[in-house]
C-alpha cells in the first residue's frame, strides 16, 4: 500500500506552517513541567485502589466497563421500574406442613393423578377428548402473596373419526386454564362467579366475565406461574398475575367483588394435555422480584380443606334413588345434592351439562325426556353413548360418593342388580333411597315456592314486554304530535310571511301617496303667494289610524294540549304480584312439565317390571324417604294400574292360546275362500 513516488498527500500540512507550529509549541512545552509541579504540591495523594481480582478479565478492568458493571448488577438485583411488586420480606412464621395435592373428590372423572398429584393427566377415550378436565388443590390462600406454578409436559392429539372432522368439535383441541376458585364451586373453570383464571389463548375470566387478549399465549415446556396477591399493603392487592418462564406476560387483573375476602384454592382445567404441578418452596423460574411459592407459604396465610372423603365407617356411599317419573324425582335429587355437595351425580343430564361447559356445540334437538336426553352433538363418539360407557367403567375405580340417577333402571330389579354389581368393591356402601308417595310438608312448601317464583318470573316477562310495547306506542304518538305541531308552525309562519309582505306593500303605497300629496300642496302654496304658513294648511297632516295587520309573534309555537290523556296509562314501576291458585296449592310435585322425566313409550314398556328395592338385591340398606315399605308398594301398585288404563303398550305380544286359535281360524278362513272360489266357477 505504499504511495507512489512523486505524489503528495492531500491532507499533509505544508512544511512552512508545520515548522511554525512546532516553534510556537516549544515554549509552552518548556513551561508545562513547572506548572505540573505546582499542582502536584497542592493536590492530596489519591487513595490506593483495591487490587482487581485474579480472575478479572482485561475487559472488566477498562474504565468504561467499570462504570457499566454496577448498572448491570443493579438491573439484576432490583426489579423493573414498571414492576409494582416488591421483594417479599423475610417471614419467620411457621411454614405449611400439609402436602399440596388434588383429592379425587375435587377432580372430574377424567382426571388421572400420578406421582402424588404432581402429574395430572386426562382420559381421551370414548369422547373424553372433547371434555375439559378440572382439578382443585386442597390448600387455599386467605392472605399474603404466593405463587403457584405448573408446566405442560405433553400435548395429545387423539384420533378423530370421519364424522367428527365434519362436525363442530370444541376448539382449541389443547386447552389449559389455571386460576383460583372457592371450595365447593364448579370444577370447570370460567363457568361460575366463584372463579378467576387465565387460559392458554390469552383470555382472562373472572366470574362470568371474559376479557380477550389479556396476556400472551403459553405452550408446552414453559413454566407458567400464577401469582395471587392478597396482601393488603401491596399496590396490587386483590389481583391475579401470570408469568411465563419468570417474565410477566400480563398486567395484574383485579378480582371481582364476589371473590374478595374468601379463601381461594388453586384450580387447573385442561384438555388433551398432561400437566406437571411444580411443588418447590421457591419459584422454579426467578421472577423480577422475590416471592415464595404456595408450598413455602406461612401456615397462618393458608387454609387446608377438610378431608371428608370417606364416611364414618370408612366407606364411600353409592346412592340409588328409586322414584316414580314426574313425581318429584329430579326435584328430590337437586335438594339432596344441595345438602350433600360431596356426592357426584352419574346421569345423562350431567354428561350433557359437562359437555356444554366444555364448549361442545350442540344442535337444537327435541329433548325426549330428562332421564335419557338426546345429545345431538354430531360427534360419533359422544352421540353413540360411548361417553356413558366410559364413565360407567371408571366410576367404580375412583373412590368417591356417587348418586346413580337412572329413573327407569332404578325401578327395575334386574337393572338395579347390574348397578350394584359395578360397585361391588368393599369400600362402597350401596344405599337405596325410595322416594315414593306423598312428600313431606317441607318438600311441598319448597315446590310451591319454586312454582310461585316461576309464575312471578313469567308475569314479570309479560309485564316488561307490555311496558316496552307501551313505550313504543307512546313514542309513536309523541312523534306524531311533534310532526303535527311542526306542520302547524310551518303553516302559521307561511301565513305570517304573506301578511307581512302585504303590509309592507300597503305601507309603501301609502308613503308614495303621501309624498305626492305633499308635493302638490307645496306647489299650490307657492303659486298663491302664500307666506309659507304651513301650520294652517288644509287637511293638515292626518293622524295615522292604521293598525298593524299582525304583531310579530314570538318565535316557536307551543305544542297544543288537547287535554286528552293516552288511552292506556303507563303501568306502575313495580310489576304486579302473582299468587297461586287453590288447585296449584293442592299439588304435591307442581304442574306437569313440558319435558317428562321418562318417555311415555319407556313407561308403557316397563310397567310390568317396576318394583320397590329390597336388601336381598345387594343393598347395604334401604331408606324410605316418604312412605314406608308397605305403603310404597301399595302406592306403586295403584300407580301402575292407573298407567295401564291410559298407556299404549308398544311391545304387546299375544300368548299361546291366542296364537293357537289364530292359527285354526286362519286355516278355516283359507278353506272357506277355496270353497267360495270353487262355487263361483
Amino acid at each position: 500500500f505504499a504511495r507512489p513516488v512523486g505524489t503528495a498527500s492531500r491532507y499533509r500540512m505544508p512544511p512552512k506552517k508545520k515548522a511554525a507550529s512546532k516553534a510556537k509549541e516549544e515554549p509552552k512545552a518548556k513551561e508545562e513541567p513547572k506548572a505540573k509541579t505546582l499542582l502536584k504540591t497542592k493536590e492530596p495523594e489519591p487513595k490506593a485502589k483495591a487490587a482487581p481480582p485474579k480472575d478479572a478479565s482485561p475487559r472488566s478492568l477498562a474504565p468504561k466497563e467499570d462504570n457499566e458493571e454496577p448498572l448491570a448488577k443493579k438491573a439484576k438485583t432490583e426489579p423493573d421500574a414498571g414492576e409494582q411488586e416488591q421483594d417479599a420480606p423475610r417471614d419467620t412464621r411457621p411454614v405449611l406442613q400439609e402436602r399440596i395435592h388434588f383429592r379425587p373428590t375435587d377432580c372430574t372423572l377424567n382426571v388421572v393423578p400420578a406421582e402424588g398429584s404432581k402429574l395430572l393427566m386426562a382420559l381421551t377415550e370414548g369422547g373424553m377428548q372433547y371434555l375439559v378436565a378440572g382439578a382443585r388443590a386442597n390448600v387455599g390462600v386467605k392472605a399474603g402473596r404466593y405463587l403457584f406454578e405448573l408446566r405442560i409436559v405433553e400435548a395429545l392429539n387423539p384420533a378423530e373419526c370421519s364424522g367428527a372432522m365434519r362436525s363442530r368439535a370444541p376448539a382449541p383441541r389443547q386447552l389449559l386454564r389455571m386460576g383460583f376458585s372457592t371450595a365447593g364451586s364448579s370444577l370447570i373453570l370460567g363457568e361460575s362467579e366463584e372463579h378467576a383464571c387465565f387460559d392458554s389463548e390469552g383470555t382472562f375470566r373472572c366470574g362470568k366475565k371474559k376479557t380477550l387478549a389479556v396476556c400472551q399465549k403459553f405452550q408446552r415446556d414453559q413454566v407458567i406461574g400464577l401469582l395471587l396477591n392478597l396482601d393488603a399493603s401491596s399496590p396490587n392487592y386483590n389481583t391475579l398475575s401470570v408469568f411465563r418462564d419468570g417474565q410477566r406476560i400480563a398486567q395484574p387483573q383485579k378480582l371481582s367483588e364476589h371473590l374478595r375476602g374468601k379463601v381461594l384454592f388453586p384450580h387447573i382445567c385442561f384438555r388433551n394435555l398432561s400437566v406437571q404441578v411444580l411443588t418447590t418452596p421457591l419459584p422454579t423460574k426467578a421472577l423480577p422480584f422475590k416471592c415464595r411459592s404456595l408450598v413455602g407459604a406461612a401456615e397462618a396465610d393458608v387454609v387446608v380443606a377438610p378431608c371428608d372423603e370417606a364416611g364414618e365407617d370408612g366407606r364411600y356411599e353409592v346412592v340409588v334413588p328409586v322414584a316414580l317419573p314426574d313425581e318429584g324425582t329430579f326435584a328430590w335429587l337437586d335438594e339432596f345434592l344441595e345438602r350433600n355437595p360431596r356426592f357426584v351425580e352419574l346421569s345423562d343430564r350431567k354428561i350433557l351439562e359437562w359437555a356444554m361447559q366444555s364448549g361442545v356445540w350442540k344442535h337444537k334437538t327435541y329433548r325426549s325426556c330428562n332421564d335419557k336426553p338426546e345429545f345431538g352433538f354430531e360427534l360419533p363418539s359422544m352421540d353413540d353413548f360411548s361417553l356413558r360407557r366410559v364413565i360407567n367403567s371408571i366410576a367404580p375405580v375412583m373412590p368417591r360418593h356417587y348418586v346413580v340417577m337412572e329413573v327407569k333402571s332404578n325401578l327395575i330389579e334386574e337393572e338395579r342388580r347390574e348397578t350394584i354389581e359395578r360397585f361391588r368393591s368393599p369400600h362402597f356402601k350401596k344405599v337405596a333411597h325410595v322416594v315414593v308417595g306423598e312428600p313431606t310438608e317441607v318438600f311441598k312448601q319448597v315446590q310451591l315456592d319454586k312454582l310461585l317464583q316461576e309464575k312471578q318470573e313469567q308475569a314479570d316477562q309479560v309485564w316488561k314486554a307490555k311496558r316496552v310495547e307501551e313505550e313504543k306506542r307512546r313514542h309513536v304518538l309523541k312523534r306524531q304530535k311533534e310532526l303535527e305541531a311542526m306542520r302547524k308552525r310551518a303553516e302559521e309562519a307561511r301565513k305570517k310571511a304573506a301578511e307581512e309582505a302585504k303590509r309592507k306593500r300597503a305601507e309603501e303605497a301609502r308613503k308614495r301617496a303621501e309624498a305626492i300629496r305633499r308635493k302638490a300642496l307645496a306647489a299650490k302654496n307657492t303659486e298663491e303667494g302664500s307666506e309659507g304658513d304651513m301650520g294652517d294648511e288644509e287637511g293638515g297632516e292626518q293622524e295615522e289610524t292604521r293598525m298593524d295587520i299582525d304583531e310579530v309573534k314570538a318565535e316557536g309555537v307551543k305544542e297544543e294540549d288537547d287535554g286528552q290523556k293516552d288511552e292506556v296509562e303507563a303501568d306502575d314501576a313495580v310489576p304486579p304480584r302473582v299468587e297461586l291458585t287453590e288447585h296449584e296449592k293442592t299439588l304435591w310435585f307442581g304442574p306437569q312439565r313440558e319435558t317428562p322425566d321418562l318417555a311415555p313409550s319407556a313407561v308403557a314398556s316397563s310397567l310390568a317390571r317396576l318394583s320397590i328395592p329390597e336388601k336381598t338385591e345387594g343393598f347395604d340398606s334401604v331408606k324410605f324417604e316418604w312412605f314406608d315399605e308397605a305403603a310404597s308398594k301399595a302406592y306403586l301398585r295403584e300407580w301402575v294400574v292407573n298407567k295401564k288404563k291410559n298407556s299404549r303398550v308398544e311391545d304387546l305380544k299375544p300368548g299361546e292360546w291366542f296364537q293357537g286359535w289364530h292359527k285354526a281360524w286362519s286355516k278355516t278362513f283359507s278353506e272357506w275362500q277355496g270353497e267360495h272360489k270353487a262355487w263361483e266357477l
